[in-house]
């Protein structure tokens, strides 16, 4: 493998590994492979267009070409045409409207997001760009110390990114692809000064000590960068262990503690989100991975913000009654908790409703009978608090809910009531949203859906707030987060008279295995809480892209009558291209869990999550693979042609530059050399004329210098010995004054001329003649041996049809 070809493949194989770094973004980690597979075919596109005369900043471009054919196949291939292998008209304006579907889940997935065509894009895409500029700069124009800055990039992005999903093992393979491209520039520089000379085996010196003390550097340096931050003090900010927002450190500032008022932490978590562990706790149940762990209810609207207003406080031993729940015999859900330092100041987390907590300071606690929220009596209670809850496991179902009957009226009193100076448009946009519901829950439904259909984008950088004037800006511009989703559905549902309040805890801690969960500061959240009697508070859960959908708030689980504000369903069917109808509307837990089968049933294919192995893809590929080796053929056969004529070798190539005398065969061939040599660049043989004046022609046709027309010469004369003489005898190198001949002859060539000589040489013409030939030959052949077995089985027959005839012929001249 020569030098280049190794810088190919480790400039390759150095964003393949760096590129690893990007698979915690995402729930699944197929689509890496769509990216080795984008990262080959820039690697194999380069060096390709590298061994043509081309200039070299045509090659990045070509590169590029190639990478955007790929993503069109592979992201737009519902447009494609030929059999839906072939990109389309449509297929550009297809993957722009993929692409922007992808910038709008940027912004409102959580980490890891599902695996949507728009972010898979946006990752390939990233990708390939990288392999591109890696390609170019460490290969095409060898400067492999300057490609650690795409890959560093690389590298940091997704680390930072993935956050707590980031890990020391990205950072070694990046680093270690890196130092294997370094590895390769240096060989390739020491080769290019000739053959290298590593002395003798007692030799100290040379270059094989340089060489090995480079690599020994470089692993040396790998290793301290892994082992030191060890033993050295964290740093939060540093690349391997991902980059925190201010106030999340260690010191006793705001920023490590929550708030008791619940909408300030959640403020403070989204202007400054931690990756930094709140809570651990053990959870058992086919609910575990859906239950949010609730740490209050704000009951009140003021008009300024939502808020809690206790009626009484009191024993955490007598837990109250849930409100409206009418069947108290229900299993239960278990769980054990564990509170870190890093949460100094907040209520109490528990699944609702809860029956039965159990705390070893009881005494530091006390619940609201209104909201069944647990308060903590003493400063910082709940650090490094370690206690049991358990649940009642209240599922509903959605005809439960729509037949459930009316609230009590005090109920509806306090928990309708809504300020004076609520602006006229929430309630006009709930009547709007909710035209075409009838019950209750069709109405929640509807809300509910509308919130998280496309009109909306999660936005944490909006201002925060719950008042009036954060709900009238949030209906107008459309852009929040979850404080404004559950406050605004809550205001909502009050003016449709449906009871309703905030709830605040956290949504499901992340997966640890064995029924193990972690809560951090990314989990802070808030929902809406809206009163069926029977069933109580239930959840429902307007905020795109965030939390878990409960089954019993299932939008497929809606009439026929529901409204027309369908969420996805109408800006989907007019996708070119299969949008991703479960990812806003299905969590990935609910999914594992078995509760999504009637959005996949409806939503068929829509969520694939690879197009590696799609026909569309693999006959696409095959397709430009044919069309390409098509192309490339005659290049490729005069190459083989020319090495066989005049490549190394001595004797034993025909031409080749051997000591002892040259047989008839390689004079010729290296005449035959020669003179398509002069056919590839617009000199085409003339068979009238002898070598002699033939060399003439192309010397002055070509206008070749003195030293290229004296080898042309030398050639001309060996062929006509050889035609000509009785003995020739020709012991002389043709095959350098044939490269000779052939260099002058390309040197005043144009760079057209040279690329046309390349790809589409002229004396290639042959090649379709020697293929009519041998077709002709064969035709021939399998004519005379059909011939052959014809006559071989019929001779018989006509032998005795024959005979049978001069019998007959002798009868009946004997009768006569």
């Amino acid at each position: 493998m020569t030098t280049r070809a190794k810088l190919t493949v480790y400039s390759a194989l150095a964003t393949a590994l760096a590129a690893l770094c990007l698979t915690p973004l995402l729930t699944t980690k197929s689509w890496i492979i769509n990216a080795f597979v984008v990262i080959a075919a820039v690697a194999a596109v380069g060096a390709g267009l590298r061994r043509t005369p081309f200039y070299r900043w045509t090659v990045p471009l070509g590169q590029l070409l190639v990478l955007f054919v790929l993503l069109l196949v592979g992201f737009a291939g519902s447009t494609a045409v030929w059999g839906g292998v072939v990109p389309g008209p449509r297929s550009v304006h297809a993957l722009g409207q993929v692409l922007g579907t992808g910038l709008d889940n940027i912004q409102e997935y959580a980490i890891p997001a599902p695996p949507n065509p728009g972010l898979r894009l946006i990752l390939v895409a990233s990708v390939g760009l990288i392999a591109v500029v890696v390609d170019t700069v460490a290969v095409t124009y060898r400067r492999s110390a300057l490609a650690g800055l795409p890959l560093l990039a690389l590298y940091s992005v997704g680390n930072g990114l993935a956050g707590s999903g980031g890990s020391w093992i990205w950072f070694a393979l990046a680093a270690g692809g890196y130092l294997v491209l370094l590895f390769a520039e240096g060989q390739d520089r020491v080769s290019r000064w000739g053959r290298v000379f590593r002395g003798s085996s007692r030799g100290t010196g040379g270059t094989g000590a340089l060489s090995q003390g480079g690599q020994r550097v470089g692993v040396l340096a790998l290793a301290l960068a892994l082992l030191l931050p060890v033993f050295l003090p964290r740093w939060d900010a540093g690349l391997i262990h991902g980059t925190s927002g201010p106030g999340s450190g260690k010191g006793s500032g705001s920023g490590g503690a929550a708030s008791l008022d619940p909408l300030v932490t959640l403020e403070a978590a989204f202007n400054s989100p931690s990756d930094e562990v709140l809570l651990n706790y053990r959870m058992d149940g086919d609910q575990a991975q859906s239950t949010y762990l609730r740490t209050g209810s704000l009951d009140t609207f003021d008009g300024a913000s939502w808020k809690l207003v206790s009626t009484g406080l009191g024993d955490l031993k007598n837990l109250p009654r849930p409100a409206g729940l009418t069947d108290a015999d229900l299993p239960t859900i278990d769980g054990d908790f564990e509170v870190t330092d890093r949460l100094e100041s907040a209520w109490l987390p528990v699944p609702y409703p809860a029956r039965s907590i159990t705390v070893p300071n009881p005494d530091s606690w006390q619940v609201d009978a209104l909201t069944d929220t647990v308060q903590p009596t003493k400063d910082k209670a709940i650090k490094g608090l370690k206690y049991q809850v358990s649940a009642l496991d209240v599922r509903p179902t959605a005809t439960e809910l729509r037949t459930a009957p009316a609230a009590p009226a005090q109920i509806v009193e306090h928990y309708t009531e809504l300020p004076r100076e609520l602006p006229p448009v929430v309630a006009e946009k709930a009547l709007a949203v909710t035209a075409k519901a009838r019950t209750p829950y069709d109405k929640a439904l509807a809300l509910q859906s509308w919130f998280t259909g496309p009109e909306f984008t999660y936005d944490t950088k909006i201002q925060p707030g719950t008042g009036s004037s954060a709900i009238e800006t949030f209906l107008r511009d459309r852009r929040g987060f979850c404080v404004h989703f559950a406050s605004t559905m809550a205001a909502m549902a009050r003016t449709l008279k449906i009871p309703a309040r905030v709830a605040v805890g956290f949504t499901p801690g992340d997966a640890k295995g064995g029924n193990q969960f972690s809560v951090t500061g990314q989990k802070y959240h808030a929902w809406p809480e809206l009163y069926f009697e029977g069933f109580g508070w239930t959840r429902f859960e307007p905020t795109k892209s965030r939390g878990v959908q409960p089954s019993y708030a299932d939008p497929v689980s809606a009439p026929a009558t529901a409204p027309t504000q369908q969420p996805t369903a109408a800006a989907q069917s007019t996708a070119p291209v299969a949008a991703p109808s479960v990812g806003s509307d299905c969590d990935p837990r609910l999914r594992r869990l078995g509760e999504c089968e009637d959005r996949k049933k409806t939503a068929a294919g829509a969520h694939e999550e690879s197009w590696l192995l799609s026909w569309q893809v693999l006959g696409t590929l095959a397709g430009v693979l044919v069309l390409i080796a098509l192309l490339l053929t005659p290049m490729f056969w005069r190459t083989m042609l020319r090495r066989r004529r005049i490549g190394p070798g001595g004797r034993r190539r025909p031409g080749g530059s051997g000591p002892a005398e040259l047989t008839d065969e390689q004079v010729l061939a290296a005449w035959d050399e020669l003179v398509d040599s002069a056919w590839d660049l617009g000199i085409p043989p003339d068979e009238s004329r002898t070598p002699r004046s033939a060399a003439r022609r192309i010397s002055e046709t070509a206008e070749l210098d003195e030293a290229s027309a004296a080898a042309a010469g030398r050639v001309a004369l060996a062929a006509e010995r050889v035609l000509y003489a009785r003995d020739a005898r020709i012991a002389a190198p043709l095959a350098a004054d044939v490269r000779t001949a052939r260099d002058g002859l390309w040197a005043g060539a144009g760079r057209t001329g040279r690329t046309r000589a390349m790809l589409l040489p002229p004396s290639s013409a042959q090649l379709s003649w020697r293929i009519s030939d041998a077709v002709l030959a064969a035709r021939l052949a399998v004519r005379g041996r059909v011939s052959r077995v014809t006559g071989a089985v019929t001779g018989p027959v006509r032998r005795a049809w024959g005979g049978l005839r001069r019998r007959k012929g002798g009868g009946e001249s004997g009768e006569s």
